[in-house]
């Protein structure tokens, strides 16, 4: 078929790809404009059994992740594919951009004259879902790949709605429609609409997933603290959330969310899946690689709010606790302040990076990791002389209280079990809740002690569960946040 240019959305290489040379093609950051899309230059040789690739990108990004600073287009073009390159709404949800990237993957398809294999990472992995299954673009998509594609939503994201941290995100720009969906809740209610639409399995899919979250100061490694009680993690998905039970899970690797998506770190271990060879068909049944656990552990404490002038939040930490790190996460980098031992003693030094992740990014993490703490009652003092807002974070590593909790959700009811009996535990809950993306309710506090969710409608309801507890005049505190979505009949949907 002979290939037809669209002169409104298509910017051709000229030369080869080298970013010195390439022309107008990443030159000033020209991409970031939702529906254009980009074609690479075309390889010496093409071979007509390999697939042309489309790349998509992720939650606050654009098509050039996959060459500035990634060799990732480069090492396709060099295994002689052709390539192709769109940008989506960076903060917009899995229909808004499934329904742009379904016209144009249309086409994307008519330019080449036949399908086309998706490489997707992180949201970009949802929003292809969204437009194959949802919007009709399964007849010209050949099977697509996700790099660290968050299937099951992010617990980050039910962070950054939460009650605790909704000043921060409020400041810092974190709360749009993409953060807002990709909560775990509202994911819960993703996966039920897409996993039994009739189109469900029309396209073989194929995922990764990262373990690697980096050292203290990278810009992963504050996302990884917190998810590690979720399980392994990349420093912004875990690998349970990688997961779909009925795709192909080619591998699961030392790699954080960035790195998933270089050339040089996973695209030798897909190459074989962009083959018109590969032995896929429509309607396949994969064998399921899903091991989802919906109960994490007990290991975070999470305090946060607005103030002006001092501010403290005290910690309880429990006996044989091997390490605790305090994160205080502020929209400023020069609050004043100092961590006090249960002796009032001045204890080490925060050391303050600026973060660059998806949900907190342009906050600034003050950190400090105390081994062996002594148990008793520790106090974080922050003195601001202007208003500022933070978000705490602490987390306790290797302690037995970790294991001695769960939190689950069945239908509208709150479980929260102690696997001790000797354990004595008080709580506090209160919702968040959204409808539509906006702030309906807030600070919604639980009737008579109870962990029902109550009844306010259609909409996300965002719950965080501060514990105190005891165990053997063992004294400590804990967090947990958790999501679920409630549809227009009263349905819940939440892991």
């Amino acid at each position: 078929m002979i290939k037809k240019i669209c002169v409104t959305v298509l910017v051709l290489f000229l030369l080869l790809p080298s970013w010195s040379q390439a022309g107008s093609f990443g030159k000033d950051d020209p991409s970031g404009v939702p529906g254009q899309w980009y074609v690479g230059t075309t390889p010496s040789s093409i071979d007509t059994s390999k697939h042309p690739i489309l790349f998509v990108h992720g939650l606050n990004s654009s098509s050039n992740t996959w060459w500035n600073e990634n060799n990732m287009y480069e090492t396709a073009y060099q295994n002689g594919y052709e390539t192709s390159f769109i940008d989506l709404y960076p903060t917009k949800n899995m229909w808004d951009n499934g329904a742009l990237l379904a016209q144009k993957i249309h086409d994307i398809y008519n330019y080449y004259g036949e399908k086309v294999v998706v490489v997707a990472h992180s949201k970009g992995g949802i929003d292809t879902q969204s437009a194959l299954v949802h919007y009709g673009a399964y007849p010209y998509v050949a099977r697509v790949i996700t790099l660290s594609t968050p299937h099951h939503g992010s617990q980050l994201a039910d962070l950054a709605y939460s009650s605790w941290a909704g000043w921060l995100t409020g400041i810092l720009g974190s709360k749009n429609d993409a953060t807002y969906s990709l909560q775990t809740g509202y994911m819960s209610y993703f996966r039920s609409e897409t996993d039994q639409h009739s189109n469900w399995n029309r396209t073989p899919i194929y995922t990764f997933g990262g373990t690697k979250w980096g050292s203290f100061g990278s810009s992963l490694y504050w996302g990884g603290l917190y998810l590690r009680a979720y399980g392994s993690n990349d420093g912004a998905v875990t690998v349970n959330s990688s997961r779909l039970p009925y795709a192909t899970e080619l591998k699961v690797g030392d790699w954080n969310h960035s790195t998933i998506k270089e050339g040089s770190s996973t695209f030798h271990l897909f190459k074989n899946y962009l083959n018109e060879s590969t032995n896929t068909t429509s309607g396949f049944q994969a064998q399921s690689v899903m091991e989802l656990n919906s109960a994490e552990d007990a290991g975070s404490l999470v305090r946060g709010g607005e103030y002006n002038g001092f501010k403290d939040e005290k910690v309880l930490i429990e006996k044989g606790v091997e390490s605790v790190t305090f994160d205080w996460i502020s929209s400023n980098p020069s609050p004043s302040l100092s961590l006090k031992d249960p002796s009032s003693k001045d204890i080490s030094t925060f050391k303050i990076k600026e973060d660059e992740s998806e949900y907190f990014n342009g906050a600034y993490h003050h950190t400090v990791t105390i081994q062996d703490p002594t148990p008793g009652e520790w106090t974080v003092e922050a003195l601001s002389h202007f208003k500022d807002q933070y978000l705490l974070q602490v987390s306790f590593g290797h302690s037995s209280v970790n294991d001695v909790m769960s939190l689950n959700i069945v239908q509208d009811k709150i479980i929260l079990k102690a696997k001790d009996t000797k354990l004595k535990l008080k709580h506090d809950m209160t919702i968040e809740y959204y409808k539509d993306g906006k702030l309906k309710h807030s600070k919604v506090k639980a009737k008579n002690d109870s962990l029902t969710i109550p009844k306010l409608g259609e909409g996300v309801y965002n719950v965080t569960i501060d514990v105190e507890g005891a165990i053997d005049k063992n004294k400590f505190n804990r967090t947990f946040i958790k999501t679920v979505y409630v549809d227009a009949s009263g349905k819940v949907f939440g892991n």
